[in-house]
């Protein structure tokens, strides 16, 4: 081929490359467009990693960020890095646009989050963290925004647990576009090129080594020696160490691993059980033989004249999540001899500490005939069957199954 034709391998890829680069942009513009365009209340979970910082541009170039056409929501874990937050400033400087910013439910900041919670509370507790600092304010965040198409960063090369996904995804429950995923064919390498193509904002730990970020108390940088950059919108170092599959997140989740033993690759705002409470709630009202209870019905259970026993949760919670096939299989068995209701916490704390006795999730209480409340011992998951349900109401209001 060589002695026929001048053949230029170098600027072949680098036509190759940005041919491609065009293509993924138009698409990924285009399933934008068909979230916010067909929507009312699109949202954008931000953390600003890198190909966060590829959709924010993206939403700017298509002007839907000054007229809120999208909503950016933010979920501040109070651990993230110390540059994190005024990097978002910047962007909302930069793009003019203003974030929502969840956190914590009940605090304000730092302080009042080791107060209520403690400051060591990732290393006793991971799950229990991700719960409190990730998961519920992010679902407390699209319920606050009235989401109904929430778009996200996930790309197939994130691993694994991300390898099929698609660039739009229907919600389980009810039908309709439930999260769309633009950047979902884009290589890490790719998202770099379109920073490098239009210069855009990039978070300064890039520069530093650090190929992602998330919470500073478990993220490394890649290589530690932090020999690998990308400085000035160029590589520095060894770029296959960032650019390999998989490779974006291996300096996240460092030192964690998850009850079961396994290392911990997902934050827990992604994994199947966190994506499904947004979804939906449980015990389904008319598919469920569990009664909901609005606060007032719950504020008169005392002076009812009846026995109830109840459930005090939330459905982001995944041990909540754990149990409702198994109270539902009770409340199926107990229709007609004993109230069985649900009622959701995590959005009245101090109710449900002086109704229900209830300081974790989920809670069972049985509010007897008489008005007395009576806390069933289910702290762990192994407690609540049927067979446990049924001996508490039995031993408690003579209740026979």
């Amino acid at each position: 081929l060589g002695a026929k034709m001048a053949f230029d391998m170098e600027s072949l890829i680098q036509e190759s490359k940005d041919d491609r680069l065009t293509h993924l942009e138009e698409q990924a513009m285009n399933s934008l467009k068909v979230a916010i365009e067909n929507h009312d209340n699109a949202v954008f979970p931000n953390a600003m990693i890198l190909g966060d910082c590829v959709i924010t541009h993206l939403l700017h170039r298509l002007d839907y960020l000054k007229d809120q056409k999208c909503k950016i929501m933010v979920v501040d874990t109070f651990h993230l890095f110390d540059e994190t937050m005024p990097f978002l400033s910047s962007l909302e400087k930069e793009y003019s646009f203003k974030s929502e910013v969840f956190q914590a439910e009940g605090c304000a900041d730092k302080a009042e989050y080791d107060k209520k919670y403690g400051a060591d509370l990732w290393k006793m507790d991971i799950e229990q963290y991700d719960k409190v600092c990730k998961v519920e304010p992010f679902q407390r965040g699209l319920k606050t925004l009235n989401t109904d198409v929430m778009i996200n960063g996930r790309r197939r090369d994130h691993g694994f647990e991300r390898a099929y996904i698609d660039l739009y995804e229907n919600a389980p429950i009810g039908g309709g576009l439930a999260k769309v995923n633009p950047l979902a064919y884009w290589t890490f390498e790719d998202c770099f090129d379109y920073v490098a193509k239009y210069k855009i904002p990039i978070h300064p730990l890039h520069a530093d080594g650090y190929p992602s970020h998330g919470d500073a108390k478990d993220t490394i940088k890649v290589p530690e020696d932090g020999s690998v950059k990308f400085v000035n919108y160029k590589f520095e170092g060894d770029k296959a160490v960032w650019l390999d599959y998989a490779s974006e997140r291996k300096g996240r989740f460092v030192g964690l691993a998850n009850k079961d033993g396994s290392a911990k690759t997902e934050c827990g705002i992604h994994v199947a059980g966190a994506e499904k409470t947004w979804d939906r709630d449980l015990w389904e009202e008319g598919k469920s033989k569990v009664k909901d209870l609005s606060k007032s019905d719950a504020e008169g259970l005392t002076k009812a004249g009846k026995d109830t026993l109840v459930v005090t949760y939330a459905p982001w919670c995944q041990f909540c999540q754990g149990m409702e096939e198994e109270f539902e299989k009770f409340a199926s068995e107990m229709d007609g001899k004993i109230d069985i209701a649900k009622f959701r916490g995590d959005e009245e704390r101090e109710f449900i500490s002086s109704a229900f006795e209830a300081t974790a999730f989920p809670t069972i209480t049985l509010i007897t005939k008489d008005g007395k409340t009576i806390k069933m011992d289910a702290n762990e998951p192994e407690k609540r069957t049927v067979a446990n349900f049924k001996s508490f109401i039995a031993d408690n209001a003579g209740v026979a199954a």
